[in-house]
């Protein structure tokens, strides 16, 4: 509650007395017996002074009053922090800086040509502030040379720094892990081996630090990764991360799985202890982090993603943990995690072994792209072919995406299970086609011999196959056992654009036709029939032409033209 004298300088300072509202203004700043510390208040109280000329209250505001404040001011407020800029007060400089470099106000090419000083001498005092705005403003770091920074100047800074903080000054919070590694308002890329950057982030500015993790872990950099995020982690962990007290930031979280992450695999040339590496763990899964949530499941399975026992752990394997944890990594997009819950499930050990969800879980992992559970699918699949003969249309969808991702084995199945026959007998029709005349007054037939040159049918393939039914997307079903008892069944795969788009247009003109004998293209022998009368046609007016040295001869009639019906 205000004493007297409080309630004297407030009604002098609701009068308009530019000396009460400076002394108005102190005591909302640092607090006093019957006033608390208020920044919101203390900087109306110090705006209304300064509005009447009062120097110390512009120095004040450029000393106390952070940026956020500053910015969500009605009223602009950097005309203060010139002056106080003016008056040698380096911080207020800063904030000027940022004022006018990052804000939406407008200046003059004078002023901001002394914001960008004001910035550099800023940067060069320490603040690590200002190093963090010349690493993100490459266009004004450009024309800044990064000098090492003066002692007096490196002084002074830290006092101001421990007086906002001392004013109530809000610390800094790291931001999304990715987000300070991309471009920032102004279009700003972070680069490599930046100076102004490494500064800021060697004077503890969080979002320095983690830019300079990102990009140490984009390159690759382990060690250089490890040496910046092990005592921040370890930093963490003493604060009382492990006790929530308060939610951690989602790069905080990132910084602990990956630091994990690289101590688990021995990457980086840093050792650490498995308690230590299991607290990081612990702490980034529970606030989600997939990756954390894997290694945990992993770590009570006492197991590798691939279902291989590890030793180590104190007791025995808590595959219920396990479980819970694993599901958690799966349904945010872990394919690994759907991966080892099925190891899970068939292991004979586990009370609730289940084939049935082993399965299930595997063919999650292999939708989701996981190369290892792809090739499984796709063999499992092949051995159980008999069982349900379209399993082989199945085998070879799985195979053919795990060979895409350079799978030997999955390449080697195929080429088994699927080949492409190049011997005589799967290439005659290719011959066919060249050889068959005039094939316009027969666009199905030639249809068919075109598709039997991309895929090598052989003769009554050709004719016979039921094209529409035949196409399953990733692979042709060759299966005419029906109408041609001496076939087998076989598969053959679509592997280019452009087979895929003949077969598109192929498949488009059977797409409402019978294929079977009582279609318009008739049984085989009369298939069969027009297809060689098509052939002698085209032999006998080669050779024709060639006796009548190249004019064109009288085309043959066609024996019992009758029994070729047309397509």
């Amino acid at each position: 509650m205000a004493n007297r004298e409080e309630l004297a300088i407030i009604r002098g300072a609701r009068s308009g007395r530019a000396d009460a509202q400076l002394a108005l203004g102190k005591r909302y700043l640092f607090g006093s017996a019957g006033l608390p510390c208020s920044l919101p208040t203390a900087l109306h109280w110090l705006d209304r002074a300064a509005r009447q000329g009062c120097a110390e209250s512009c120095e004040l505001i450029g000393s106390h009053i952070p940026l956020d404040l500053a910015r969500a001011h009605p009223t602009p407020l950097a005309p203060w922090y010139e002056r106080a800029y003016d008056g040698g007060n380096v911080r207020a400089g800063l904030v000027l800086a940022q004022l006018l470099l990052e804000g939406e106000h407008t200046a003059s090419d004078t002023l901001r040509t002394k914001a960008v000083h004001a910035l550099e001498e800023a940067a060069r005092a320490g603040f690590a502030e200002a190093q963090w705005l010349l690493a993100r403003r490459p266009d004004i770091a450009a024309s800044v040379n990064p000098a090492p920074a003066n002692p007096a100047f490196g002084q002074q800074s830290a006092a101001v720094r421990k007086s906002a903080e001392t004013a109530g000054e809000r610390p800094i919070q790291a931001p999304e892990w990715r987000a300070v590694a991309r471009s920032d308002a102004a279009g700003g890329v972070l680069a490599p081996d930046q100076p102004w950057l490494r500064r800021a982030a060697d004077n503890g500015l969080a979002e320095a630090q983690f830019a300079m993790l990102e990009q140490s872990w984009s390159a690759g950099a382990w060690q250089d990764f490890l040496t910046r995020a092990l005592p921040l982690a370890r930093t963490l962990v003493e604060n009382g991360g492990g006790k929530h007290t308060r939610r951690l930031e989602p790069g905080e979280v990132t910084l602990l799985s990956r630091t994990a992450r690289l101590l688990a695999e021995g990457k980086g040339g840093i050792a650490a202890g498995d308690d230590e590496i299991h607290t990081f763990w612990e702490l980034a899964a529970a606030e989600h982090d997939r990756h954390a949530q894997l290694a945990i499941g992993l770590w009570y399975a006492r197991m590798q993603v691939g279902g291989a026992r590890v030793q180590g752990g104190s007791g025995a394997a808590n595959f219920k943990k396990a479980i819970r944890w694993l599901l958690m990594a799966g349904e945010q997009g872990l394919a690994e995690a759907w991966f080892a819950l099925s190891r899970i499930y068939l292991k004979p050990e586990f009370s609730q072994r289940n084939v049935a969800d082993a399965q299930r879980y595997l063919e999650r992992a292999a939708e989701m792209g996981y190369e290892v559970a792809q090739l499984e699918c796709g063999n499992n699949a092949w051995r159980a072919r008999r069982e349900n003969e379209s399993n082989d249309v199945r085998a070879v969808f799985w195979l053919q995406q795990a060979a895409a991702q350079g799978n030997a084995e999955a390449g080697a199945a195929i080429r088994k299970i699927a080949p492409r026959p190049d011997d005589a007998p799967h290439t005659e029709t290719g011959a066919l086609l060249a050889c068959a005349g005039d094939l316009a007054a027969h666009p199905l037939l030639a249809a068919r011999l075109e598709l039997a040159a991309l895929f090598g049918l052989t003769r009554a393939e050709t004719l016979l196959l039921d094209v529409a039914g035949a196409d399953q997307g990733h692979c042709l079903v060759i299966d005419i056992r029906a109408s041609y008892g001496r076939s087998k069944r076989r598969l053959v795969m679509v592997e280019t654009v452009q087979e895929r788009q003949a077969l598109d247009r192929i498949v488009q003109m059977f797409e409402n036709v019978d294929c079977g004998p009582g279609g318009p293209e008739g049984n085989y022998r009369q298939r069969l029939y027009r297809l060689r009368t098509l052939m002698a046609d085209a032999a006998m007016a080669g050779k024709m032409l060639d006796e009548t040295g190249g004019r064109p001869a009288v085309k043959p009639e066609r024996g019992n033209a009758s029994y070729g019906m047309a397509a």
